[in-house]
């Protein structure tokens, strides 16, 4: 009886299964999309909307501009992690391999960026360039390190940077995490770091 039943329901699954493969629509190629995009005044764009975000934009020569900037803002005790080696000079010591769940405490996290987005100032990072992966989420500030020449209008054009890349894990992010939802009240390090300071430094430097 049991046999029968279900010989009875694999009979039906293949009758609608057929049913759906009958009436499949033809399919037709996806319309070419031309989206305008605007490459002048970039630098002043992605400025311009992060700090709408509540982000921060500052314009560095190099590492020792952004190593000043550090000083000014953390204490003793901070814990400051990054990957970034130029800046070892103010990292802290017990920053070797650390489990994810043993970042809590961060109060800097220091990373680099592929390109930014300057119609949503929106940054780029893959896993090649983290630590961890929780770490500009789990800190309370963060601080992205960016090209000045690694700037794309939209974010069509940065699809089209990344269509082809492989990796195994890659976000963007744009200023610093915040939310409404209670009471209609903005507040700011709900979901991930309080702040987000962007160096725009020159191409040249790695």
């Amino acid at each position: 009886m049991v046999r029968k039943k279900q010989e009875g329901m694999n009979t039906a699954r293949e009758q609608i299964l057929n049913a759906v493969r009958a009436n499949q629509t033809a399919l037709k190629a996806l319309p070419e999309l031309i989206i305008p995009a605007e490459n002048i005044g970039l630098q002043a764009k992605f400025t311009e909307t992060l700090t709408t975000i509540g982000g921060k934009v500052i314009k560095a020569n190099g590492y020792g501009d952004i190593i000043a900037y550090i000083k000014s803002i953390t204490h003793a005790g901070d814990r400051v992690m990054s990957s970034v080696v130029e800046l070892s000079e103010v990292i802290s010591t017990n920053n070797a391999s650390p489990l994810p769940h043993s970042l809590q405490d961060v109060e800097l996290a220091i990373i680099k960026a592929h390109f930014g987005v300057a119609e949503n100032g929106a940054v780029w990072i893959t896993e090649e360039l983290l630590s961890q992966r929780v770490l500009p989420f789990i800190c309370q500030h963060l601080i992205v390190i960016l090209n000045a020449d690694d700037l794309v209008a939209n974010m069509h054009q940065a699809y089209e940077k990344i269509g082809n890349e492989h990796y195994g894990y890659g976000t963007f992010i744009a200023g610093p995490s915040k939310t409404a939802d209670i009471e209609q009240s903005l507040v700011l390090g709900a979901h991930g770091s309080r702040s987000m300071t962007i160096f725009l430094i020159n191409s040249s430097l790695d």
